[in-house]
């Protein structure tokens, strides 16, 4: 666990490297990505069936590969 030297010498790491005054443009746009992220994935539930033609028709034998369809 991290003890409070150790965030306050990662904190003044930081400022260092980044400068005071774009760390709140950083932290601005990694919540900005956050948030469309999470409106990504609430709007886009996964899709079993991606095929616009509706559930692909079963047969009970496996599908024949490329090769074997050259071949007939």
């Amino acid at each position: 666990m991290l003890g409070v030297q150790e965030l306050i010498i990662i904190l003044l790491i930081v400022v260092v490297m980044f400068g005071s005054k774009r760390i709140p443009e950083i932290m601005a746009g990694l919540g900005q990505g956050i948030k469309s992220f999470k409106k990504a994935v609430e709007e886009d539930p996964v899709q079993t069936n991606t095929s616009p033609a509706g559930p692909a028709k079963q047969t009970g034998q496996p599908a024949a590969s490329a090769a074997q369809r050259v071949e007939s």
